[in-house]
């Protein structure tokens, strides 16, 4: 069919002047906008050709655009497709199979090296295979729940009707993709957060951790009550914030910093609907400034410092295409100077947590033993692994 031939055209004509400046659904959304014919299913089924080419990462990079963009999406689909039927029927009566089994049939060899060819230089706990392989699969959209399990938000839910899962007691996954904002009250009822991101504070729930903070609470006389100086130094939009704020049943007196100020401004907004009326804020590059020796010490510092990204790059894969492994030294010094410019305000015997969304050894365990360096004393180092639920990965480590 025509269609699909044009399809194909297009996404071919997509990549090729694509060059990663932007999160390819900016670029995707311009270049949509500026061609008008183009329908919302063409549109879906362009944007899947798209990310299925780039989901290969660096593997068979010695095959066409068109070529690459057939093998990815029989490697990345497990239904049925009306396009990969056109081209390759034999393939797509076989998209069912196991991913193994069609690289296999597709008589291609897809070693780890060949979709991620940094491995050299990944945290020692993660599986090189099952990493790789996380490319080739459809991250879930998750919800944390935030509000008492009831059966109105479920019924809400339901009204999706689309098949979802309940993992835990307050995490929901959905398919990627699914439209939730007309149907749930977001960062009220739920809040839109990766599952690994939403385990990074799990050890926090152990009221035996909290136990050796509770001389470093103080009294709020706007909350009547005793609580936790927090800051969130690196704050982007807020959810790791939030989420502190729930599992400490909202006994945080919240500080957030970011070094922009849109992000900040997007922030508050957040806040608001999730019910944290009062905290404070202020703007800064935590690479670059020094702090007022006045500046209050905390109890709590939460340092999610920028990174690459790579654990996130299932998500993303064309940041995966176009990354330069110089920008991991990058990212490595910087983050280096924002835990040597924070720890300082951190009061004795009180909690560093460093978290980051990064695959790579030089932002993880290279930085915690530099954490250590300033003295601090790790008490416990886990890398949240995504691809068993579909995930991401997160390293989260406690001082």
């Amino acid at each position: 069919m025509y269609r699909f031939k044009s399809y194909l055209n297009t996404a071919q004509v997509i990549i090729e002047s694509y060059k990663g400046q932007e999160p390819l659904p900016v670029f995707l959304k311009r270049f949509f906008s500026a061609g008008k014919k183009y329908g919302s299913r063409d549109r879906k089924q362009i944007t899947s050709l798209c990310f299925n080419f780039y989901r290969l990462g660096k593997a068979a990079v010695n095959t066409s655009i068109e070529e690459r963009i057939i093998i990815g999406t029989f490697l990345c689909e497990n239904t049925s497709n009306e396009w990969l039927k056109f081209f390759k029927p034999h393939w797509d009566a076989l998209i069912h199979e196991p991913l193994e089994n069609k690289i296999s049939i597709a008589k291609l060899k897809i070693n780890p090296e060949d979709i991620f060819p940094f491995l050299n230089v990944l945290s020692k706990e993660i599986s090189p295979v099952l990493f790789c392989e996380s490319f080739l699969i459809q991250p879930d959209l998750f919800l944390r729940i935030r509000i008492s399990r009831s059966a109105s938000l479920f019924e809400k839910i339901n009204k999706l009707k689309i098949p979802y899962n309940l993992i835990g007691t307050d995490c929901i996954a959905l398919p990627n993709g699914t439209k939730i904002e007309d149907v749930l009250d977001i960062d009220r009822e739920v809040v839109i957060q990766d599952y690994s991101s939403q385990q990074v504070f799990n050890y926090l729930k152990d009221e035996k951790v909290l136990e050796p903070l509770s001389h470093l609470m103080h009294f709020e006389v706007a909350r009547n009550g005793y609580v936790y100086n927090v800051w969130d130094c690196c704050a982007a939009s807020g959810g790791k914030s939030i989420l502190l704020f729930d599992i400490l049943k909202r006994k945080v007196d919240i500080t957030v910093s970011d070094i922009r100020l849109n992000v900040l401004i997007n922030l508050h907004q957040r806040f608001k609907k999730a019910g944290i009326k009062r905290y404070n804020y202020f703007l800064s590059d935590l690479c670059a400034d020094e702090l007022p020796v006045d500046s209050p010490k905390y109890s709590i510092i939460l340092c999610d410092v920028p990174c690459t990204g790579s654990g996130t790059w299932s998500r993303t894969p064309e940041q995966l295409y176009f990354f330069n492994k110089e920008t991991i030294a990058e990212y490595s010094s910087k983050q280096k100077k924002i835990v040597s410019n924070t720890v300082k305000f951190l009061q004795k015997d009180g909690l560093f947590i460093y978290s980051t969304c990064s695959v790579f050894k030089a932002e993880n365990e290279s930085i915690v033993d530099y954490i250590q360096k300033l003295h601090l004393q790790l008490l416990h180092m886990e890398l949240i692994k995504g691809y068993d639920k579909k995930s991401r990965y997160y390293v989260c480590s406690r001082f």
